[in-house]
C-alpha cells in the first residue's frame, strides 16, 4: 500500500467514522481491507482504493468503513460496569424513578448484541422488583452487519463461554445446531438501530443510563470532546455514563464527573466534585 493510498484510506474514514487510523495501525487496514478487496475481484489494495475513489464507490466506501469498525464483543465484558448497572446504578433509578416507573438504556456500541443482552438479562433477574415498570434498551452501532447478528442472537460455543456465567447460558440460552440462541423475551428487550456517533443524537431521545465503552478510544480529543457533550444532553440530569477501562472525561469535558469509588462510570456533573454512589440497599427497599 502506497503512502498516498493510506492517506486516503486514513482520511476517509475519519471523515464517514471519526475512528483514527495511525501509521502504526496500517497492518490492520490491510488486514481487515483485503477480504473486501477480494470480495469485488480486486487483488491489492491499490485496485481498492482506485475504486474507492470512484464517485459511484458509496456502497464500497460503507463497507470497508464498516469493516473498520467492527470491534470485539463478549457477554459482562470487564464485569465491573455490570455489577456498577446492578449495585448502584439501577437502585438509584427505582427510587428517583418510582412515579414514572420507567428507565431508559442506550447501549451505543452494540456491536454483535453481547453488551445490551447482558444488561437485558440483569433487567430479567430482578424482574420481581421491575414489575409494573416499563425498560427500554436500544442498541446502536455503526455496523449494519455486527447489527443483524445481535438481532439473531447467534453464538457460537467460544462466544458464549468467554464471560457468560454458565447458569445464565442454561437459563436464557438454547442450543441450535453447533450455535447458541438467546431467549427470544431477552431479544425483545432490545431495539437496534444502526447509527453513528458523528450524527445528532436528538431523534434518539432521553436516556438514564448510556453504555458507551471502547468507542472513545479511536477517536481524536476533539472528537471525543463533542460525542462526550452531546452524550451529556442525551442523558437525564440523574443519569449513569458508562465509559471502558481505558476511556476518561478528564481533560474533556465538566459534563461529567466519576462516581466516586467506581471505575469508568459518571453522573452529570453538579460542579461540587466527584458524586457519591447510592448504596445498593436501596434495591432491597425499592
Amino acid at each position: 500500500m502506497t503512502p498516498q493510498d493510506f492517506a486516503f484510506l486514513r482520511d476517509m474514514l475519519k471523515e464517514r467514522s471519526g475512528a483514527i487510523v495511525t501509521e502504526e495501525k496500517r497492518y490492520l487496514l490491510e488486514c481487515r481491507l483485503m477480504p473486501v478487496a477480494r470480495e469485488h475481484g480486486m487483488d491489492s489494495m491499490s485496485d481498492l482504493v482506485a475504486a474507492l475513489r470512484a464517485p459511484s464507490s458509496e456502497d464500497l466506501r460503507n463497507q470497508v468503513t464498516e469493516a473498520m469498525t467492527i470491534n470485539e464483543s463478549f457477554f459482562y465484558r470487564d464485569k465491573t460496569p455490570f455489577e456498577n448497572f446492578t449495585k448502584i446504578m439501577m437502585p438509584a433509578l427505582l427510587a428517583a424513578r418510582s412515579t414514572s416507573r420507567r428507565i431508559r438504556i442506550w447501549s451505543a456500541a452494540a456491536s454483535t448484541g453481547q453488551e445490551p443482552y447482558s444488561l437485558a438479562m440483569e433487567l430479567s433477574e430482578m424482574a420481581d422488583k421491575l414489575a409494573g415498570w416499563q425498560t427500554e434498551i436500544i442498541g446502536t452501532d455503526l455496523s449494519s452487519e455486527v447489527l443483524e447478528k445481535a438481532k439473531a442472537g447467534l453464538y457460537s460455543q467460544f462466544e458464549v463461554q468467554r464471560g457468560l456465567p454458565i447458569q445464565l447460558l442454561v437459563k436464557y440460552f438454547k442450543q441450535v445446531g453447533s450455535l447458541w440462541q438467546i431467549d427470544s423475551a431477552i431479544r425483545a428487550m432490545v431495539r437496534y438501530r444502526q447509527f453513528n456517533l458523528l450524527d445528532p443524537f436528538a431523534g434518539l431521545g432521553t436516556f438514564d443510563i448510556i453504555f458507551c465503552r471502547n468507542v472513545l478510544i479511536y477517536f481524536d480529543p476533539p472528537t471525543k470532546q463533542d460525542i462526550l457533550n452531546r452524550l451529556a444532553a442525551q442523558l437525564q440530569p440523574d443519569g449513569y455514563l458508562v465509559l471502558g477501562a481505558a476511556e476518561t472525561v478528564i481533560g474533556l469535558t465538566d459534563e461529567f464527573e466519576p462516581v466516586k469509588g467506581t471505575r469508568g462510570l459518571y453522573a452529570r456533573g453538579s460542579g461540587e466534585g466527584t458524586v457519591q454512589p447510592q448504596p445498593s440497599s436501596m434495591l432491597a427497599a425499592s
